[in-house]
Formats: structure tokens, C-alpha cells, sequence
């Protein structure tokens, strides 16, 4: 019996991996600024260069940086680029792959990039915190947005109207949008699935050995993989519902159902510190991260994490990161 071979079902070890824009059906454009993520580049990268093993020229990539110079990524490794995104002639197939200080090197002109790709119909993506880039443009109005679970509290405070998603990425028409890392693998096999099939998505998954998700994946914080008490996990719930009004130790205790003695033996045991220093370090944390990936001020991140006196906030500001609030905010952003 003649059986015909499933499409996509073998790669060819004699084609070549990587391909001239000028040779490819598809092009995708990749915005790297400073400190970006690594991981999240190779995964963006390598779901394209196995897809074009089998046996067509689908996918060429190009990558851009704020000058033209070489990115350093986060874990200190330099890559080339391309050309500037200033110089280039980018109507289509735009990401801007992002991490630490998203916004400190952008200029307007690369504002100006971004706007006409939009103008053009063009997708728009935006990896880990490129989502604030796309958003300050105003680029994300009326889109489910996915951003990396750290920025989400910052992106709220800065975007309040946009639509936040808690899932690992976002494909809502021309705009895609993604927490990053490797989450990015199942981002790259939902572009592909959009323009070359659902066979194609599953043989590059295959190829890299990748269990794929069949829907856009949960967003993932630290807390998720740990094994913590039930009393632990909704003292803590209770904590980051109310960091901008803390409540007193008792009436968490109360909510929770247990003693203090107790919660605390808890948290002592799980988490090395009280409850109270618990709340502390949260609201002190949600604080740097307004500070590091918006452009609200030192006192707007004071009583957003719930201090009241600027001085007892500098302080134990300054305990935990051994820093002073103004520096946090100097890297990134703006001063009060």
C-alpha cells in the first residue's frame, strides 16, 4: 500500500539554516535593547532556523539595536546586530526584545519606527518589558497585553486602561506580546502556526524537543514552585492584595485562620523571616519594581507600597537594597 508522507515530517541535513531577507518568505525583525534577555533571543531565534530545514525558504531575521552598535545582553554577552532601527525600512514583523531598563535608551525615533509599522498593518511584538515601549507609543490600546509577571505591578500603575493578561504571551490580532525567557518557544510555534500551519508548529517542536503547549501557558512568579503551607501561600495573598494600605499582623492572622505564633513558626521555617518582615520585603519589593520599570517618583512608590513618611521609606529602602530609592529610579527612569 502506498502511504504518502505527512508534510513537515523530516528535516534536510543539506539546507541551510539561515537566510538572506531577499531569500525568505517571512522576515522577522528583532529590536534588542541593553541588558536583554539571552535566553529569550535563542528562543526566538531557534524555532525559525529549524523551520527552515524543511525543505523551504520560510523565515530570514534581521537584528536591529538603538545605534547600530553591538547589545550587551544581561548575562554580559555582546552580540552584532545588523544596522540601527533608525536606518532601516521596517514595515512588518517587529519585536522589541527587552528586559533590565527597558526605556532608558529609546529616542524618538525609534518611536517613530515603531508608529509606522503600525500605520503599515504590521505585526508588533514586544518581549518580557518591551511592553512598556510598545505602550508608552500607545500601541497596545483595546490588545490583551503579556509582560513578564515581575513589570506586571509597575505596568498597572503606569497603564492603568490597557488590559493586562496573566498568560505567558498574547496573540491578539497584530500584536504580540510575551512574559519572555522560555516561554518564547511557545510564542515562536504560535507565529509559525499562524503562517505556515499547525504540521509546521508540531515538526519545529519535535525537532527541538519541545513538549509545546496546546494554549498560551499561566504566568509563572517564584511562589508557584514552591512548596509552601496553605497558610503561608494566603498570608501572602492577603499581604500583596493590600501593599499600597497595609494591614496589622493580627488581622492577617485573622483572615488566615491561625495564630501569630504560629504563622510566624511558618514563616520563619519557609521563608527565613517574621511575618511582619515578610510584608516589609514585599512592599519594599513591589516599590523598587515601580521605581526600575516605570517612570512614576520616589514618593509615588513610597505610598504605593505603603509608606506614609518618605524618610522611614528611604531607610529600610536603603536596608534591603543597599541603595537609595533615587538611584533605583536614576537607571531607569525619572526623579521626584
Amino acid at each position: 500500500m502506498n502511504v504518502s508522507t505527512p508534510e513537515w515530517l523530516y528535516p534536510r541535513p543539506d539546507l541551510p539554516p539561515v537566510l538572506d531577507p531577499a531569500e525568505a518568505d517571512v522576515t522577522i525583525n528583532l529590536w534588542l535593547l541593553p541588558k536583554f534577555s539571552m535566553l529569550t533571543l535563542y528562543s526566538l531565534l531557534e524555532p525559525l532556523r529549524v523551520a527552515n530545514r524543511f525543505g523551504r525558504s520560510l523565515f530570514a531575521w534581521r537584528l536591529f539595536s538603538s545605534d547600530g552598535g553591538a547589545v550587551t545582553a544581561s548575562n554580559g554577552v555582546t552580540v552584532d546586530v545588523d544596522a540601527s532601527l533608525d536606518a532601516a525600512r521596517v514595515y512588518d514583523n517587529l519585536l522589541v526584545v527587552a528586559s533590565y531598563d527597558a526605556e532608558a535608551t529609546v529616542r524618538p525615533a525609534q518611536w517613530a519606527v515603531l508608529r509606522q509599522v503600525a500605520a503599515h498593518g504590521g505585526l508588533l511584538g514586544a518581549l518580557d518589558t518591551g511592553a512598556f515601549i510598545l505602550a508608552r507609543a500607545g500601541l497596545l490600546a483595546g490588545v490583551e497585553v503579556a509582560l513578564h509577571w515581575e513589570s506586571h505591578a509597575a505596568f498597572v500603575e503606569e497603564f492603568p486602561t490597557l488590559s493586562l493578561s496573566e498568560a505567558a504571551y498574547c496573540f491578539d490580532r497584530q500584536r504580540l506580546t510575551g512574559g519572555g525567557g522560555a516561554s518564547s518557544l511557545d510564542l515562536m510555534m504560535a507565529l509559525i502556526e499562524r503562517e505556515f500551519g499547525a504540521s509546521l508548529a508540531a515538526a519545529v517542536s519535535r525537532q527541538l524537543v519541545h513538549q509545546r503547549r496546546a494554549d498560551p501557558p499561566a504566568s509563572l512568579s517564584v511562589s508557584d514552585a514552591e512548596p509552601l503551607p496553605r497558610s503561608v501561600r494566603r498570608a501572602e495573598s492577603v499581604m500583596e492584595a493590600n501593599l499600597a494600605q497595609p494591614l496589622a499582623i493580627p488581622e492577617i492572622c485573622r483572615r488566615v485562620g491561625q495564630s501569630q505564633r504560629q504563622l510566624n513558626r511558618l514563616f520563619r521555617q519557609y521563608r527565613g523571616e517574621t511575618v511582619k518582615a515578610r510584608y516589609l520585603s514585599l512592599r519594599l519589593d513591589r516599590a523598587r519594581q515601580l521605581l526600575a520599570d516605570s517612570r512614576i517618583s520616589v514618593t509615588q512608590a513610597a505610598l504605593a507600597a505603603g509608606f506614609g513618611q518618605p524618610a522611614h521609606f528611604s531607610r529600610a529602602y536603603r536596608t534591603r537594597f543597599d541603595e537609595s530609592p533615587r538611584m533605583t529610579a536614576a537607571r531607569g527612569q525619572r526623579l521626584d
